[in-house]
């Protein structure tokens, strides 16, 4: 299979597990500023579709990254 996101630049951030979701999103967006970044708290639902412009940050309930982000 074919990536579809192969031009979007890095696609995985595994270094920000355990920090601020605030921080990571500032992060994610000056390492790549192809895409957005949000925060998702635990238990929000969400859409299933893939978007190459977008990162979802999952955050416990004190605010801290508890998944890798990543582009989807």
């Amino acid at each position: 299979m074919t990536d579809v996101c192969s031009d979007t630049g890095k696609s995985s951030w595994p270094e920000l597990v355990g920090i601020s979701g605030e921080v990571a999103v500032q992060i994610i967006v000056r390492e790549n500023p192809k895409v957005r970044s949000t925060i998702v708290k635990e238990g929000m639902m969400v859409t299933m579709d893939f978007r190459c412009d977008r990162v979802r940050v999952w955050v416990d309930k004190y605010g801290i990254v508890k998944d890798i982000p990543q582009i989807g």
